[in-house]
């Protein structure tokens, strides 16, 4: 599609009305880079093409636009909607995506006659148990079954060690389980352990002690001195729990949101308050694009959220929002709930509110410390390497098998600010020698950048290969042969090989003449190439073990033509497992029933051929 070279905003806008709608700005590439909405989409747009007053980064949007498209609404609240779901899935280059795929975890209380904490990430279905959360991480939920389980000995065993079990499992000798799978208790005295785990989940404490002092006052006084000096125990350690645990004097479930912008950053911290507890809070980073403010930040934030997680009744936000009324619409419509979306809050709604935007603050100042040490690394390197400016894009590559069994070559990408871990890859290496490093660093190098050859733009500014001199030389041979040096002369090759002891900061770097650069084992270019590499070798073995783990859970039955899952489940349970199958003659094989002469004859023969 041939698209002109300047765009002619004066003919555009004489035919854009004043309606709500959505607007995408297209670059001479045909890609959307940009998606906004507007309550008038004439003022909105033309706003983007005043011959003075516009920032450095409008400037260089505008400046890529080759066309833009307009799709009317009927409401702000349809625009509001219709340009989050477009964000999301197109993700364009000048809109900040928050990242936060993964469903929450919840803890999750299972619906039997010995119910069990499990962790459950999904939608909560009332069919399968009692849910509590959503909590921020699944670090949070763990710590709070950890607590769970010593507190009141609930099993955390799976259904099947529940049935099977004839003797109790260490989880009862260290007094972590009462024992249910054995009958050391029953049910009804396992249901009172499980009531006050539930008053602890929804936050009871304070009434949940009360009532354990009134437990051990009885069975003081009935001269029962061991189970009170259990329930004593027990006291002492909720009472330390409490201490830990954040509890509030808030009702229902409310949200936190607290965001802080500075150099060009911004962090949105979320905290999550479930029947008066917190559950934690968790931050979310981005690199702000466009003259983008705070209540713009959060509008973002909340739109693209809660259109995958479930809202809480009330949501507290750190800034006054221009189209608050708009946001709840939108979000009521997202939700069965009705959901109120406040700033202006006063005693201990005020107070939590602080310390959410005091919690912001200090995570982003931490996050640009980081920051600052990754941007003094990448300027290490430019004066080690030589390089004429920091690279914007390093590739690097790494090869992992185990003796030749499946080879995966991985290539993590990293930016001046550090992983860009969804341009990440792992390939597949085939039709190849088992072992053969050589050949799997031409083979992905030849995939990775044959797609490349036509546009300059995705190719790195430096590639490191891991491996020496050989893999360099391979890697050098691709290159040419694809005449990437020549499409961008500026693109650096190194190696990073193992040194003499093959110990962390003895690397060789090699650069494209072959020779080894010297490296202080300090200098914080060492430390980023280490860092990179490890990221490669850290993300081409967790690919490999998958496909190894694949392969070796792979029954070699369903390779036989003529054996489906039926008859491999009822030769497994006949003869006891593959090797039971493996051990048994052609006759033996006929007695399953729909397997004859001939299919038995295929199973043994792929055992013993």
């Amino acid at each position: 599609m041939n698209q002109p070279d300047k765009f002619d905003h004066r003919e555009f806008l004489a035919h854009v009305n004043g309606k709500p709608g959505v607007y995408r700005m297209i670059d001479r590439h045909g890609k959307v880079i940009y998606v906004g909405k507007a309550k008038n989409l004439k003022k909105r747009l033309a706003s983007y093409f005043r011959r003075t007053g516009l920032s450095t980064r409008i400037m260089s949007l505008v400046n890529n636009i080759s066309k833009i498209e307009v799709i009317n609404t009927r409401t702000e609240s349809e625009a509001l909607l219709l340009e989050n779901d477009l964000i999301k899935n197109l993700n364009p280059r000048y809109n900040i995506l928050f990242r936060d795929d993964k469903s929450y975890p919840y803890i999750c209380l299972t619906n039997h006659d010995f119910p069990r904490l499990t962790v459950f990430r999904g939608k909560p279905d009332k069919r399968k148990g009692i849910f509590y959360g959503p909590f921020p991480s699944a670090g949070s939920v763990r710590y709070t079954i950890n607590h769970v389980q010593r507190l009141f000995q609930l099993r955390n065993c799976e259904d099947s060690a529940l049935s099977n079990r004839t003797r109790a499992c260490l989880q009862y000798q260290i007094k972590r389980c009462t024992g249910p799978c054995v009958g050391h208790i029953d049910k009804t005295c396992y249901r009172r352990q499980i009531e006050q785990a539930q008053m602890f989940l929804e936050g009871q404490s304070s009434a949940l002690i009360d009532q354990q002092i009134r437990m051990m006052e009885k069975f003081s006084a009935d001269l029962e001195f061991e189970k009170a000096a259990q329930v004593r125990d027990r006291i002492e350690t909720l009472r330390r729990v409490t201490e830990k645990q954040f509890v509030t004097d808030f009702h229902g479930d409310i949200d936190i949101i607290a965001c802080e912008l500075r150099q060009d950053f911004s962090c949105i911290q979320l905290f999550m308050i479930r029947n008066g507890t917190s559950l934690g809070n968790k931050p979310f980073f981005n690199r702000v694009k466009l003259d983008t403010d705070a209540p713009g930040l959060l509008e973002a934030f909340i739109m693209q959220h809660y259109s995958n997680h479930p809202a809480p009744g009330e949501i507290i936000v750190s800034h006054d929002l221009e189209n608050m009324e708009i946001l709840s619409e939108s979000l009521n419509q997202l939700n069965p709930a009705r959901i109120r979306i406040t700033h202006r809050v006063r005693d201990k709604r005020r107070r939590a509110l602080e310390s959410a935007i005091a919690n912001a603050r200090q995570a982003l100042e931490s996050y640009l410390l980081s920051a600052s040490l990754l941007s003094k690394r990448f300027q290490s390197l430019v004066e080690i390497l030589h390089l004429e400016n920091p690279p914007g894009r390093i590739e690097c590559f790494d090869i992992s098998h185990t003796m030749g069994e499946a080879t995966k070559a991985s290539c993590v990408v990293f930016g001046k600010d550090g992983a860009i871990k969804n341009e990440y890859r792992r390939y597949n290496i085939k039709d190849i020698e088992p072992g053969d490093d050589y050949a799997a660093m031409r083979q992905v190098l030849d995939r990775r950048y044959r797609k490349r050859q036509n546009a300059p733009e995705q190719l790195p500014d430096l590639i490191l290969i891991d491996g020496g001199k050989g893999q360099l030389g391979i890697a050098m041979d691709v290159l040419e042969a694809l005449n990437i040096p020549t499409i961008k002369p500026e693109l650096r090759v190194f190696g990073v090989a193992k040194g003499a002891e093959r110990r962390a900061g003895h690397e060789e770097i090699i650069d494209e003449e072959m020779a080894a650069l010297n490296f202080p084992m300090d200098s914080p270019a060492l430390l980023l190439i280490q860092q990179i590499r490890d990221e490669a070798h850290r993300f081409a073995i967790t690919g490999h073990r998958q496909a190894r783990a694949k392969v070796r859970r792979r029954s070699r039955l369903e390779e036989i033509p003529g054996i489906g899952v039926r008859k491999r489940q009822m030769l497994l349970n006949t003869f006891g497992g593959l090797q039971g199958v493996q051990a048994a003659g052609v006759e033996e094989l006929m007695q399953i029933k729909g397997i004859n002469r001939e299919t038995a004859q295929a199973i043994y023969d792929s055992f013993h051929g």
